[in-house]
Parts: structure tokens; C-alpha cells; sequence
């Protein structure tokens, strides 16, 4: 049986704080060493992810294992850092559904001592049915992401557990550096709306570094092939979203014609971690036959370059995502 696809729960489309509604998944096993040097025993470690469901903000922690008290120790690092949220969705595992029984009880038996705001509803757990994972899209498919690209950049590398927990941060800084739309309408805003900017009020940036992607992984320092590894993830990944944003079928069909003063993401190779090369078009050339744009002129932070369309992303604006 096929049911009619259901709308967007409320969760989704209420103006609140990031990270009040909030979805949740593991993912792995990764294989990281004990410790360093030689003699080092291979174990596993697994990857959390917390989801913001209203502006799609992420969140990585690493994890030991799988157990009850590994998921309530992630957990209270992420209210720690991010707010306690009000309701979280997963699926049913077990150290999910234990976990959530804990919590709720402390509630239960403290709200005497707790303030009103903390105790009044506790924190409501929202469990998939099983056999149904398409129930959380939305942190299933950034699971998917994020699990695809950061098992195929690690290889064979088995860092430690200090080492993968500094790449799931880069990771999370990269996924949180992504562009969702213009923030204004304006021809000369070269700003974008990201999950970043609902979490710290500003572009997320980082520490420079030197280009190690074509370097021998063998020639290289532990911290050298740490931050090999983060670039690779951020050349495969940024490919990845930029294609996605395109969401058209390359020459067969006519994607939303272009406009002058469209915010656009140029598509450019090297491009440093968390860099979006942003910009407006400024003029459009046609071909000669069809009259179809093929070529734009766009003002960027660097000057005016010309680029093909198909080397340029529109952003979505406000009002096609309300749409």
C-alpha cells in the first residue's frame, strides 16, 4: 500500500529556537585504534547526529558504543552545549527508548526541585515505527551524507578517538557552512542564510591550513593526514550539495531561467574548507540560435568574472521555499 504523502509537521515550519525540535540518529561502526604508536588495538566508534528540524542545523558527537549510558552521556554533552530540547525524534532503538525512560523519570522525581520551565513537560521522545525509516528523512538522509562521504575519505586510516572526534567537528562545521538561501533581495548582498548563521549570528570559518589533498598520506604527521582526510571530505562533499542544489537534468531540460541579480554559488575547484564563492549576476548572454542564456558576468567579493551557467547554482529564494 502507497498512502498520499503527509505535510510538514508544525516542527518544521514554526519560527523557534535552533535545536528546540530536534531529530536524532547513529551511525557507523567506524574502526579507530586504542591509542597511538605501536600495539594499538582496533576497536569501533560510532557517529551521533542531532538534526535541527526547523533550520536543519547539525550536530556530531562521537561515541563509544551503543550502550544506554554511552547514548545518556552524547546526550547531556549536546543539552550541555546546544539547549535542552523539547521533543526528539528517532527510531526505536533500544539505548534510544532506555535512554528516553531515564531521562523522563529524573524529571519525574526531581520536579519539586527542578525550576517550572525545566519540569513542565520533561522531554518528549517521538519513536519511528519500526521497519520505517523513511519516518525521519530528514536526519536519515544527513546520516547518509555524512556517513557516505566520511567512510570513503578515511579509508583504511584508523585514528584515534580524540583524532575522528576532531574530524565529526570539522564535519559538523562544514555541514553547518552550507548555503540555504540569499539574505536579502538586494543586488549588492553577497550574504547567505546558513545553519551557521542561526548558531553563532555569522558565517562559520576555518583555521587556515596548507593544501595537503595530493600529498603521500604515508609522508605525513598524524595531524597533517588528520586534516588530509577533513579536505578530501569537504571536495567530495561540497560536490555533492552543489549538485543537489541544481536539481535539473543536465541538457535534456530547462532549469528556472536565470535573472540579473540572482545570487548565485560558483562552482570552483580548491576552494578552501568552508569557503562558498558567492556572487550576483550582472549580465546574461544569450546563444544566437535559441536565444537561451548560456553565459553570465558575475560580481563577486573579488572583482567581476564570467563564468558558463552550467558552472553556476542559483540559491533558492524565500519565496520558492515557502513555496
Amino acid at each position: 500500500m502507497q498512502p498520499i504523502m503527509g505535510d510538514l509537521p508544525s516542527q518544521r515550519v514554526t519560527p523557534s529556537f535552533p535545536f528546540k525540535t530536534v531529530g536524532l540518529d547513529f551511525a557507523g561502526p567506524f574502526f579507530i585504534v586504542n591509542r597511538k604508536g605501536r600495539g594499538a588495538i582496533i576497536i569501533k566508534c560510532y557517529l551521533c547526529l542531532f538534526i535541527c528540524l526547523r533550520y536543519k542545523c547539525v550536530h556530531l558527537e562521537a561515541v563509544s558504543d551503543l550502550s544506554k549510558d554511552a547514548f545518556l552521556m552524547t546526550f547531556r554533552r549536546f543539552v550541555s552545549r546546544r539547549g535542552r530540547p523539547t521533543e526528539v525524534f528517532c527510531d526505536n532503538g533500544r539505548n534510544f527508548v532506555a535512554g528516553s525512560k531515564e531521562i523522563n523519570h529524573f524529571f519525574k522525581i526531581n520536579s519539586k526541585s527542578l525550576s517550572d520551565s525545566a519540569s513542565e513537560d520533561g522531554i518528549k521522545f517521538v519513536f519511528s515505527p519500526t521497519y520505517a525509516p523513511h519516518f525521519g528523512g530528514i536526519f536519515e538522509a544527513g546520516i547518509k551524507s555524512a556517513k557516505f562521504h566520511i567512510k570513503r575519505v578515511m579509508g583504511n586510516s584508523h585514528l584515534t578517538f580524540e583524532e575522528i572526534s576532531t574530524l565529526f567537528a570539522q564535519v559538523e562545521a562544514i555541514l553547518n557552512s552550507r548555503p540555504l538561501c540569499p539574505m536579502s533581495p538586494s543586488p549588492d548582498d553577497l550574504l547567505c542564510l546558513t545553519p551557521g548563521s542561526f548558531l553563532i549570528g555569522r558565517a562559520l570559518t576555518a583555521l587556515p591550513s596548507p593544501v595537503l589533498e595530493n600529498c603521500n598520506y604515508n609522508n605525513l604527521q598524524r595531524y597533517a593526514r588528520l586534516q588530509q582526510i577533513y579536505q578530501h571530505f569537504w571536495q567530495r562533499w561540497q560536490r555533492e550539495y552543489i549538485a543537489e542544489l541544481q536539481q535539473r537534468h543536465k541538457w535534456k531540460t530547462n532549469s528556472s531561467k536565470p535573472n540579473v541579480g540572482d545570487l548565485v554559488l560558483l562552482q570552483e575547484d580548491d576552494v578552501p574548507p568552508l569557503c562558498w564563492r558567492l556572487g550576483r549576476i550582472s549580465r546574461l548572454f544569450y546563444g544566437p540560435n535559441d536565444g537561451v542564456p548560456r553565459v553570465a558576468d558575475v560580481n563577486t567579493s573579488r572583482g567581476c568574472v564570467r563564468r558558463p551557467l552550467v558552472r553556476l547554482c542559483a540559491l533558492p529564494t524565500a519565496e520558492e521555499l515557502e513555496g
